[in-house]
């Protein structure tokens, strides 16, 4: 593997950093932070506040990728990544902390989009959906190994977890060695296509909307698997990083699996095993709070999340022309991302009224529904969904 396809890999981790990394340290947060008003909302927040500001810069990381170029978007995103991520472990102020994490996100949203978009830009057909497959599992891998050091970090103390944001500065010399911009794409007036330069909205909405209610879906989890686990003393924050860490270990597996999937399933049909898999995940872990149950469901779900990056990309790759990539990816991001901030927003009136469990419960039905939704409008052969360029539009 060359530099260039190491650097896009390792660098494509960093997102899960963001999203998930400081989760074990939730509860020791909490219990630091327990004399501010409305900790109990704020803390969770501080998990999800760089998806809502991934969601915002995500829209305008996309206009720059197109308008300047890939690689100084990446640059001063993996700075501002290696700063304010780090500086929530100086910080004795929740607010504080919430501040970072959004300058955070802003960052988040230039490395996820400008990563994403170079292997779009890099690859096709067989070869795109196996580097999509090694990119998800690259994601999974580095979630199982980053959460099992903020596991073990936050045993030690809740803030030391914030350091691994410190990654991304080793990522930086490979982005200036060895990404290159792609060759000089064709504007709207020079494309074939009369509105090449417009988003195609009816090919992209079912890709947004299957972005926004899947994270939304599945972000329940690392917010409030660490409080379900709490309700047993004796387990501990490395064990929290632990369970967390297999969801992405068998993610890893779906992940690297995935060329081999596409290659007998349609876009659609994977998007259904998907949210079958975020069920079964639910319906286990609402069984009981018991450490082996939870990470039973946890497995099963990874196998979901696993497949869910590369076939969102995959299918977008499809639907959307070169000149328009940074912008289209920009949206997804967005959307991805918009799903995880509202995933806590959305659920928590649901657990103050019926408690974590039986809430795992109901998104569980939820969830089936929409994965059997999805498998039968693919037997169906139903239209709503978009059917890819022909490659001629797709790849001038």
């Amino acid at each position: 593997m060359n530099l260039r396809n190491l650097t896009i890999l390792l660098g494509s981790t960093t997102t899960v950093l963001a999203a998930t990394i400081i989760s074990p340290s939730l509860p020791g947060m909490a219990d630091a932070f327990s004399d501010v008003p409305n900790v109990d909302l704020l803390v969770p927040l501080a998990l999800t506040m760089p998806a809502l500001f991934i969601a915002v810069g995500a829209l305008f990381a996309g206009y720059l990728l197109d308008k300047i170029g890939r690689r100084p978007v990446l640059i001063v995103s993996l700075i501002l990544y290696g700063v304010f991520g780090t500086v929530g472990f100086f910080l004795d102020s929740l607010i504080g902390i919430l501040i970072s994490r959004a300058i955070l996100g802003l960052a988040v949203a230039g490395i996820m989009s400008g990563f994403t978009t170079l292997i779009l830009d890099y690859f096709e057909g067989d070869e795109l959906n196996k580097f999509l497959g090694w990119q998800g599992a690259f994601i999974g891998l580095g979630g199982m190994v980053f959460l099992l050091a903020a596991g073990i970090l936050a045993d030690v103390g809740w803030k030391f977890p914030f350091l691994v944001h410190l990654f991304a500065l080793l990522i930086l010399p490979g982005v200036f060695i060895s990404i290159v911009e792609p060759e000089k794409l064709p504007n709207a007036s020079e494309s074939r296509a009369v509105d090449a330069g417009k988003l195609p909205w009816r090919q992209v909405a079912p890709i947004y909307m299957i972005a926004l209610v899947g994270m939304i879906i599945f972000f329940v989890f690392p917010v409030q698997i660490p409080f379900y686990l709490a309700e047993n003393p004796e387990i501990t924050g490395s064990q929290v990083g632990l369970a967390l860490s297999l969801n992405t270990l068998s993610s890893v597996i779906a992940a690297l699996l995935y060329q081999r999937i596409k290659a007998r399933f349609s876009f659609q049909f994977i998007v259904g095993l998907i949210f079958i898999f975020f069920a079964l995940n639910h319906f286990i872990v609402s069984l009981s709070p018991s450490y082996s149950i939870v990470v039973t469901g946890l497995l099963v779900g990874g196998l979901g999340i696993g497949l869910f990056p590369p076939n969102n990309s995959g299918w977008l790759a499809t639907v959307t022309q070169p000149q328009i990539r940074g912008k289209a990816v920009g949206g997804m991001t967005s959307l991805t991302f918009l799903g995880q901030f509202l995933s806590p927003i959305v659920t928590q009136p649901i657990i103050e009224r019926v408690g974590l469990a039986d809430t795992f419960t109901l998104l569980a039905i939820v969830t089936l529904l929409i994965g059997l939704l999805f498998f039968t409008v693919f037997r169906m052969k139903r239209p709503f969904y978009s059917e890819p360029l022909p490659i001629e539009q797709a790849r001038p």
